[in-house]
C-alpha cells in the first residue's frame, strides 16, 4: 500500500493510534481491537476500523490485531524509523524550547542545528545543539543536507528566513511564524498558527458560557 492513498485527515490521525498503542494503557495487551482503540481515543468505531485497514488490513474477529504487528505498520507508513534531519532558524524561546525537546526522535526527527541573526542567541542549548550565526546557514546546508527547515522567527521575516531554506535544498517547512508564506513548486509547507488554534479554544469557552 502507498501512503499517497491515504488523505491528509487519516494521516493526521495515525499518530494519534500509535502514541495510544505505545502507552501505559495499552502496555500489557498482546492484542488489540478497533473498539478498543476508539474507546480510548474517544473517536468513531468504524473510522478507527477503516482507518487501520489501510494501513494494516483488517483485524482478525474477535481477536483485533497483534499489537506489536500494528505499532511496526503504523511506524512504517508515517516513516518514524526514518531519520529526517532539520534545522531551525529563529532561536528566541519558541526556538529554544523545540529544539531541547527529546521527543521529536521517536518519531524520526532529529533536528541537528539551530540559527539565528542575533549573535547573542548563538552556543549550544541544553541537549547540545549547536545554534550558530545566521550567516552559516548555506554552508550548514551545504555539508550536511538537511530536510526540513523549522520557521520560529517574526511574521515579518519568515517569507525571507523561507526563500533562504529553499534555495539550499530543504523540502519542507515547518511554519511556526504565522505568515502566509510562497513556496516553489514540490515544497511542503506545514503551519502552526497559534492564533487559530486560540480562536477555536476562545470560541468553546465562549459557547460553555451561554
Amino acid at each position: 500500500m502507498n501512503t499517497n492513498r491515504l488523505s491528509k485527515t487519516v494521516i493526521e490521525r495515525l499518530p494519534l493510534y500509535l502514541g495510544y498503542l505505545k502507552s501505559e494503557s495499552a502496555a500489557t495487551a498482546e492484542h488489540i481491537s478497533s473498539t478498543t482503540i476508539a474507546k480510548a481515543l474517544r473517536l468513531g468505531e468504524v473510522q478507527v476500523r477503516k482507518d487501520l485497514a489501510l494501513v494494516s488490513g483488517a483485524g482478525r474477529p474477535k481477536t483485533g490485531y497483534v499489537k506489536a504487528n500494528l505499532i511496526e505498520r503504523l511506524e512504517e507508513y508515517l516513516h518514524f524509523k526514518a531519520e529526517n534531519t532539520a534545522v531551525l532558524v529563529g532561536a528566541g524561546k519558541l526556538g529554544r524550547a523545540l529544539l531541547d525537546y527529546a521527543g521529536f526522535a521517536e518519531y524520526g526527527l532529529q533536528i541537528t542545528a539551530g540559527f539565528d541573526s542575533d549573535g547573542r542567541k548563538t552556543g549550544t542549548t541544553e541537549r547540545g545543539i549547536p545554534i550558530y550565526p545566521l550567516s552559516a546557514f548555506t554552508d550548514f546546508c551545504r555539508e550536511n543536507h538537511p530536510r526540513i527547515g523549522i520557521l520560529t522567527v517574526p511574521e515579518t521575516s519568515a517569507q525571507g528566513i523561507c526563500d533562504l531554506m529553499t534555495e539550499n535544498g530543504i523540502l519542507a517547512v515547518w511554519d511556526f511564524s504565522g505568515a502566509r508564506l510562497t513556496v516553489p513548486d514540490g515544497i511542503l509547507v506545514r503551519q502552526e498558527n497559534m492564533a487559530s488554534s486560540l480562536a477555536v479554544l476562545s470560541e468553546h469557552l465562549n459557547q460553555v458560557n451561554q
